[in-house]
This record gives structure tokens, C-alpha cells and sequence, in this order.
């Protein structure tokens, strides 16, 4: 079994934590960057949940240039939180992971990740003594963020959603494949991934250069990603799973049962949620006390780490410093 107890801190001021998970045996980690202006008011807390392929390091805590998306909500006045879940990053690996990929069924599905996310609001809040946070997921993060978010209404103050997942129409006579367990992400397969949606006649949105150091702490975050040719991170398959089981009609949660303020924030370049899925799921969020549908120029899937950042970064905390919430509905 691969040590993955160790973490390097990203800034001076973080803090790790680790504590059991709701799977008996297995511990999950969680990085903490408090903010460092003082406010008059309470302090406000943000739990960041990534998506399929990558862990917080790799996401919301990276820094391009000297500078994070977890930056600019500290500067803003948010205590920033992020999670790896189990198979990710610095928290334990699934003991199915040491075994064929193709004997398990894949792993970290979103209903077993909303349990893992529960485990982990109760403990930041607990640690901070607050009522509630709020939630900023990315891609398919957005199902287990959705998820607690419909199933504890109490603990959370405002959801956003980058890049998510949106449910499209089931296909006749067409069932979703079946994955296995896990499987091994290069950085070819993640090369591919930030250039794919980029229009041929468009400047690059990220920089090779930046790409490199991203994709060395990207391996950094499998001690065994060297070893294999080529180097690759070994990766749960149940959040890829979820993704194609949502085009086959079958998303994992109902939007309409969630009831804080929500904002959808999106990419103009997002091949995994065109217009008409953004549509779609800014409608079935019926009982949002209120919501907002945010398109951004120049963005892909994964402009987190483009150069539109900047106005992803603004977005967002626009979002979650409002005031803007209607009534719940009855």
C-alpha cells in the first residue's frame, strides 16, 4: 500500500487535516486557508469539491504566476477549504485500487463522495464553530456538491457550479458502457483534455509552459505516476461513469431539490455543457432561492486554469459575497 499521509503545504498558512472518512479504515484531507483580513462580521467558509481526474492541489489551490483562484477568495474575505476524496490527492486510496481495474466496479460514485463531503462540512464547521458554508464545485464535483446541498439545506449557504454536469435526454435503444474500477490518466490524456475544445483559428487559452509545472505536481500526486510508462495517475472511474450515465439521462441528483442560492458558471468553449445543457439545468433548479446562469468568453471545461481564470475567480466571488436571495418557495 502507497503512503499518502503526506502533504506538502502549498502556502505557509495552510493547514492539512486528516480524519476518518465514512468508509470504515479510510482517512480523508482536507487543506485550510484561512483568510488573513480581519472582518466585522462573521466569518464566512468555502468547501471547494474538484472533479473527475484531478485533486484540490492540482485545482483551486494551484497558483499560475504566483496566484490561485483560493487567493483571490481569501483576499475577498473567505476562509478557503478543499477536499481530496478518497482515491484523490492525499486521502486513502480504495483497497479496490491495488486490485485489476476490471474486478471492481468503478469507484467514488457521487453517492458515495456526498458522504464523504458530509463528513467533511461537519467537520470544518465544527472546527470553526459555524452554521453553515458554502460549496464551489467543479465538473462532476457539481453531483456530490448538488447532492448535500438537496439533503442538508440548513448547511449551506450558497452552491456554485463550474463547468457541471447536465442531464441530457436518455437514447433509445443505447445504454451506457459499463467502466471498471479505475484507470491511469497521462498527461497526454490531459493535454488533450485543456486543448480539445479550443476553436482551431484561437490563440491557446493556457500557456505549455504553464502546462509543464502543472502536469509535474499533477504526477506529484501519485507517488507511483513515475514508474509507469508512460507516467500516469492512477484514478477512480465511478465520476467518468456518472458523467456518461447523465448523457444516457440518468444524472445522479435532482436539481429541484435543492433550495439555496445557485450560479452556474460556464465556459463559452465548454464541450461538456453547451447552451442547451446549461439551459436545461439552470430550469430544472426550480426551487433555488435564486440563481444565475454565467457564461464566460474564451473559457473550456477546465478554465480554472486558463486565462479567463481571472474573471472566474471575480465571478464567483460576486456570487457568494450577494445578498441576492428571493424567498425559498413553499
Amino acid at each position: 500500500m502507497v503512503d499518502f499521509s503526506s502533504a506538502v503545504k502549498l502556502d505557509s498558512r495552510e493547514q492539512h487535516f486528516r480524519f476518518p472518512g465514512p468508509r470504515q479504515g479510510l482517512s480523508l484531507f482536507l487543506r485550510f486557508l484561512p483568510s488573513p483580513r480581519p472582518e466585522p462580521r462573521p466569518r464566512r467558509a468555502v468547501l471547494y469539491i474538484h472533479g473527475a481526474t484531478f485533486p484540490s492541489a492540482l485545482s483551486i489551490a494551484h497558483r499560475f504566476d504566483g496566484r490561485s483562484w483560493r487567493d483571490a477568495l481569501n483576499d475577498a474575505g473567505f476562509d478557503v477549504w478543499a477536499l481530496d476524496f478518497y482515491g484523490f490527492g492525499h486521502s486513502d486510496r480504495y483497497p479496490e485500487m491495488d486490485q485489476p481495474a476490471a474486478g471492481n466496479a468503478p469507484l467514488c460514485v457521487a453517492e458515495d463522495a456526498v458522504e464523504q463531503v458530509a463528513v467533511a462540512v461537519r467537520f470544518i464547521l465544527g472546527h470553526q464553530n459555524l452554521d453553515r458554508l458554502s460549496l464551489i464545485s467543479h465538473s462532476w464535483g457539481s453531483m456530490p456538491a448538488s447532492l448535500f446541498a438537496a439533503k442538508h439545506p440548513a448547511l449551506i449557504d450558497r452552491l456554485v457550479l463550474f463547468a457541471p454536469i447536465a442531464r441530457r435526454p436518455p437514447r433509445r435503444y443505447e445504454q451506457p458502457a459499463a467502466f471498471p474500477a479505475w484507470r491511469i490518466v497521462t498527461l497526454e490524456d490531459q493535454w488533450s483534455r485543456f486543448v480539445e475544445d479550443v476553436p482551431a483559428h484561437e490563440p491557446p487559452v493556457l500557456s505549455r509552459i504553464h502546462f509543464e509545472e502543472w502536469g509535474q505536481r499533477y504526477l506529484d500526486s501519485d507517488p507511483e505516476s513515475r514508474l509507469r510508462d508512460p507516467s500516469g495517475v492512477q484514478t477512480p472511474l465511478g465520476p467518468f461513469s456518472e458523467i456518461i450515465k447523465a448523457w444516457h439521462g440518468r444524472l445522479a441528483y435532482d436539481p429541484a431539490a435543492v433550495r439555496c442560492p445557485v450560479a452556474i458558471i460556464r465556459g463559452e468553449w465548454d464541450g461538456l455543457l453547451p447552451d442547451e445543457d446549461a439551459r436545461w439545468l439552470f430550469d430544472a433548479f426550480i426551487h433555488a432561492a435564486s440563481k444565475r446562469d454565467i457564461k464566460i468568453g474564451r473559457g473550456t471545461h477546465l478554465m480554472h486554469l486558463e486565462t479567463m481564470r481571472f474573471a472566474l475567480w471575480r465571478e464567483s466571488i460576486d456570487f457568494l459575497a450577494g445578498e441576492d436571495v428571493a424567498p425559498i418557495p413553499a
